[in-house]
């Protein structure tokens, strides 16, 4: 397996007097714009915010409150979202195109040196409002983006979460053949 894969974890400490340059972070969008979609349709779209503008307070404010213990340090808050139509009509499957291009954003940003840590804890109609996002915009994630930051930055409860050891199921218990439930590498 690719070493970036490994790498690439959610930390929650970021450091606050870092910056993501406008090089990097168009570095970052870039890899989101070539990730795989359904029939080519590119539903992703992003709102993107570095600290210290309008945009960022105002994601800032559609996180939920664990979410904003942390997410004030990072130098840029993005909420990706999805177009549900284009000219053919319906779009399916916009999830799919926009996980796989946050996947993308997360990996670039590991090779870049930087982090990221993606987000469902967040307002989601808050966000369609403050953002005027059309009726055939969905935001469904956000991002929080930067360097990497002490722990002692955070409360004692997450500075235990971002120490534990990462762990992922074995492929015994997600990959099947046959029948739902044979492992294919048991």
């Amino acid at each position: 397996m690719n070493e970036l894969i490994s790498k690439r974890w959610s930390p929650r400490a970021f450091d606050a007097e870092a910056a993501v340059s406008d090089d990097e972070l168009r570095t970052v969008l870039e890899a989101a714009r070539w990730a795989p979609s359904h029939g080519n349709s590119q539903p992703s779209r992003f709102i993107v915010g570095h600290r210290g503008t309008e945009t960022f307070d105002a994601i800032f404010e559609t996180l939920t409150r664990g979410n904003k213990t942390w997410a004030h340090r990072a130098s840029v808050l993005l909420i990706g979202c999805v177009i549900t139509q284009d000219a053919r009509g319906d779009i399916p499957n916009v999830e799919f195109g926009l996980g796989l291009a946050m996947e993308n954003m997360a990996l670039q940003a590991t090779d870049l040196g930087l982090v990221a840590h993606m987000m469902g804890g967040f307002d989601k109609q808050a966000a369609h409002i403050a953002f005027a996002m059309p009726g055939d915009v969905r935001p469904l994630v956000a991002m929080a983006l930067g360097r990497q930051g002490d722990l002692s930055v955070l409360p004692d409860d997450l500075q235990a979460r971002e120490q534990r050891e990462r762990q992922r199921h074995p492929l015994s218990e997600t990959v099947f053949t046959g029948t739902w439930g044979q492992s294919r590498f048991g």
